[in-house]
């Protein structure tokens, strides 16, 4: 539902063609809520059949601009003040974390460090997007730095914490940890070769 809500906001900044909308998704949205120009396009025929938005003006080449009604606002203000985030509901990297005792030490940080590096280079995304962006006073240009600012404290806590973790799992503790669980599946694996017959029997 968000993508909806993301539309909706865009257009109560101003009017917009499905071409506008997609240059400011690229520009203020896209870091927290990517989408494609088929999702953009795909989710302005929904809005404008269920009456939440409408067609302004028509331009050349069947350009159409779009603009929130009545209704796209207070659905807007709706999910704003009323609807509860729902935030992310799984992280594949840090699920891995868990099972890391699988792999040698070396290999559990190499992974770490990988991450450290990942959210290295998305703070200096974020960084030359601050610098290089003419902020003014529109609601997306003041709100959009306001969100600018929890990827760049969010990626420099992640890098941190990938960088301690790297550091962990060469512990003494995790160590030992990782020993006992590659010592058990090699003890399995010896079990199923004695199991197995010889010869192809």
């Amino acid at each position: 539902m968000s993508l909806r809500h993301a539309v909706l906001g865009l257009l109560a900044e101003s009017p917009a063609s499905g071409y506008d909308l997609m240059k400011l998704f690229n520009a203020s949205l896209a870091s927290a809520w990517p989408a494609t120009q088929s999702q953009v396009y795909g989710e302005l025929t929904k809005l404008t059949t269920a009456g939440l938005v409408e067609v302004a003006a028509h331009g050349p080449r069947g350009r159409k601009e779009y603009a929130i009604t009545d209704d796209g606002l207070a659905e807007l203000r709706h999910w704003l003040t009323e609807v509860e985030p729902s935030g992310p509901p799984r992280h594949d990297g840090l699920l891995r974390v868990f099972f890391l005792g699988i792999v040698t030490p070396l290999e559990a940080q190499t992974f770490l460090l990988q991450q450290a590096e990942r959210a290295a280079r998305t703070r200096a995304t974020l960084e030359h997007l601050e610098e290089t962006t003419e902020w003014d006073a529109e609601m997306i240009s003041v709100y959009g730095r306001i969100a600018l600012e929890y990827g760049l404290r969010i990626s420099a806590m992640q890098e941190e914490w990938a960088r301690w973790a790297a550091d962990e799992v060469t512990s003494a503790k995790a160590r030992k940890a990782s020993e006992l669980a590659r010592a058990r599946h090699q003890g399995q694996d010896g079990q199923d070769e004695e199991v197995r017959p010889g010869g192809g029997e």
